[in-house]
């Protein structure tokens, strides 16, 4: 249990904080104005708490490249802890209108194909880590997510629509990731 695997199971206890502090309607004073966005206390607070739970992806990725503590574990544990802090979130974002359902199954879809996918090659004893695309794919969907929860402040004031534009790519990506991961590892199928 190494510095960068407590990281991220650190990722996942931010989870149940976050849609806490996202769903239940603290009564913390008045919306906070930013450039004309009204967003409510609880959405910013818990938009940060996302942030900071987000954040820690990069972290102990970081560490564990730079003081060469990559493991099996941690190639495993951290795209999960990943799927269950975008699934919380998107569900959460459905919970009060900000994403449509079906945006939600078909990341959700992806995320739990390549799961499976996962858990059949560390069956047969490898290890399918995450790819570029991968990558970039959780990172459009955090942005995404941290914006929808801001309520698309402080874009919203001037026009600028960046949590939806941020979701549509987060969502190409999903998919075309989701096909890459598929196809650059259909051998783990063969072999199983």
């Amino acid at each position: 249990m190494n510095l960068p695997n407590q990281i991220t199971i650190a990722r996942i206890g931010f989870i149940p904080i976050f849609m806490l502090i996202f769903l239940y309607p603290f009564q913390w004073g008045p919306p906070i104005d930013v450039f004309g966005t009204q967003v409510p206390v609880n959405h910013a607070v818990a938009g940060i708490v996302f942030a900071i739970a987000a954040g820690t992806d990069w972290l102990d990725g970081y560490i564990a490249r730079s003081r060469n503590l990559i493991s099996n574990f941690g190639k495993f544990l951290d795209p999960l802890a990943d799927k269950l802090l975008v699934t919380a979130a998107l569900l959460s974002l459905i919970e009060i209108g900000f994403l449509p359902a079906w945006m939600a199954v078909v990341i959700l879809s992806r995320e739990f194909a390549v799961t499976g996918m996962r858990l059949v090659a560390a069956a047969e004893g490898k290890v399918i880590a995450a790819s570029p695309l991968g990558k970039g794919k959780t990172l459009f969907q955090m942005l995404a997510i941290f914006f929808l929860m801001v309520h698309n402040a402080p874009f919203d004031a001037f026009g600028l629509p960046v949590a939806t534009i941020l979701i549509w790519i987060a969502l190409f990506l999903t998919v075309i990731s989701g096909i890459d991961y598929f196809v650059k590892n259909k051998h783990v199928f063969n072999d199983a």
